[in-house]
């Protein structure tokens, strides 16, 4: 009998000690909604994921790719998903529209926004489209954009043509249905224009009186903030963030593993473009430049008021 509950205790003993070991170990799950299909933007976390530095911090993370790109920020303030890829310009217009979510870091800390003609084109400037067609694909923050790169040339609105192009920007430039369009990505569209062999020109909309803004950042809902996880995950990013910048052709091999689809002219040169505009510090926060971000939406009528910073960006704990 004392044999036996001898046996009992001894085995209950290593059983613990083993479910300990294993609780101690445990991968926490973390779902990560993308912001459309998988593309270079998204390199940090694929890195992140495929180098294993999520693992190594006991994270187990799952990127998804979203059916709706206008879903991620909702599902994140739905507690659907842990953490949301959004854009900084959205991110002030959701919250101004009461979405419970924060930006917690940024994966691509530039603007990529554009406005692109053909490189042939005699619109050597903004001032120049007076008279044009301009195409775009979404309108409000793209219009707000366009309406003050014309003004700072003394023109308006009213000096061009407005047409939606839905998505087919560098399409619309090529069959000549637009003179230029708004909300071209300098790491996409202008590669593109030079695989099928019209290339373009671009104004960089940061030099025409829009302030610098981050490009794709991760939102989360606000009750997350304190979760260790989170600061755990921002830590993983950067290190996937220092690792591609640092062996930029390992770290395309590991965004594009098990993904043939990605290995493609356009995407390589995507990624050569885009390397230098990520987030070296993606945790980080410049106070300021939201600040003064949110002001410019303000002045332009996109949000309706400027709120406390530290109700919609942070840096984590």
């Amino acid at each position: 009998m004392k044999k036996r509950i001898f046996l009992l205790l001894l085995l209950t003993g290593l059983f613990l000690l083993s479910g300990g070991l294993n609780i101690a170990n445990a991968s926490e799950k973390i779902t990560v909604v993308l912001d459309w299909f998988v593309n270079p933007d998204h390199g940090p976390l694929y890195v992140a994921l495929n180098k294993g530095f999520f693992s190594e911090r006991g994270l187990d993370v799952e990127l998804h790719v979203p059916s709706n790109p206008n879903d991620p920020p909702k599902f994140a303030a739905a507690k659907k998903a842990k953490i949301a890829v959004s854009y900084q310009p959205q991110h002030h217009l959701h919250f101004d529209q009461g979405l419970p979510i924060v930006r917690i870091a940024t994966l691509v800390a530039t603007p990529l926004n554009t406005l692109v003609v053909l490189a042939d084109s005699d619109i050597k400037s903004p001032m120049d489209l007076k008279g044009k067609t301009v195409g775009y694909s979404i309108g409000g923050f793209e219009t707000v954009i366009l309406k003050v790169m014309l003004e700072r040339q003394g023109l308006s609105l009213n000096d061009i043509k407005l047409v939606n192009v839905n998505f087919s920007l560098s399409p619309s430039l090529i069959a000549g249905t637009a003179d230029a369009v708004i909300g071209a990505y300098r790491n996409f569209e202008l590669n593109q224009m030079d695989i099928e062999g019209r290339p373009g020109r671009a104004f960089y909309v940061e030099e025409y009186g829009i302030p610098s803004y981050d490009e794709l950042v991760l939102v989360a809902h606000r009750d997350y903030v304190r979760d260790p996880k989170l600061r755990k995950f921002v830590d993983a990013l950067e290190a996937g963030v220092q690792f591609l910048v640092n062996h930029p052709e390992e770290g395309w091999k590991l965004f594009i593993r098990g993904r043939k689809d990605l290995d493609n002219k356009l995407n390589r040169l995507a990624w050569r473009d885009t390397l230098p505009r990520f987030a070296l510090r993606p945790g980080a926060l410049d106070r300021a430049r939201y600040q003064r971000f949110a002001e410019f939406l303000k002045k332009h009528g996109m949000i309706k008021k400027v709120p406390p910073l530290e109700t919609y960006a942070v840096e984590l704990p």
